[in-house]
């Protein structure tokens, strides 16, 4: 499944990234901006992922937690 899902992600994201490259040939800043917005995107989704599969930091103590 998980397998599957990737490949999915993978097909989506070269749609995509061939539909920016035919519609913004020459338009650098409309390039730039889309480029800005993907790579937000994608940190956001890579951080959420690593939450939910690597386990929480037991060291950690949040400043909510110290003053109770």
């Amino acid at each position: 499944m998980l397998k599957a899902s990737f490949q999915v992600a993978i097909v989506a994201i070269e749609v995509i990234l061939t539909f920016y490259s035919n519609v913004l040939e020459d338009s650098l800043m409309a390039k730039f901006l889309l480029f800005v917005i993907t790579a937000v995107l994608i940190a956001m989704s890579v951080t959420k992922l690593a939450n939910k599969l690597l386990p929480a930091d037991k060291d950690y103590v949040s400043i909510e937690e110290d003053t109770i």
